[in-house]
């Protein structure tokens, strides 16, 4: 993707890892990314990073952006090295293992209340988006 494409959030759904964006089209996956989110109730996250502690510090600026209370870090890999990290708003809960053969981004999923909204994930977006 070059740097003057704005992709849309369903093109990122194709791709392994997110794509470097110049700061007019992050601006505008943000603005489509909050149009989506409206209808969510709670959501997971999900990011790939080189580290964890590069995965923390960007759910850290996805929660400040949001608004949202920060979630509790219950689980971290001693070992160095690419990570996933698994947060979930419901639970307030982050955990953290190391994962190779990943690419990076941030995966966000919405969730309903109930089973008549069904789950949807946006992604993967840039580590610094937020």
């Amino acid at each position: 993707m070059n740097d003057n494409a704005i992709p849309s959030l369903k093109e990122l759904g194709r791709l392994r890892t997110a794509p470097e964006l110049s700061d007019i089209a992050q601006t505008a996956l943000r603005k489509e990314l909050a149009h989506a989110m409206a209808d969510a109730s709670w959501f997971t996250i999900g990011v790939m990073a080189p580290s964890a502690d590069a995965a923390l510090a960007s759910l850290r600026r996805l929660e400040r952006y949001q608004g949202w209370d920060e979630m509790n870090l219950l689980e971290t890999p001693e070992d160095t090295g690419p990570v996933f990290l698994k947060a979930n708003q419901n639970g307030g809960s982050i955990r953290i293992r190391i994962e190779h053969g990943l690419g990076e981004g941030i995966l966000i999923s919405g969730h309903g209340d109930d089973a008549s909204q069904p789950s949807t994930t946006w992604g993967p977006l840039p580590l610094d988006l937020f």
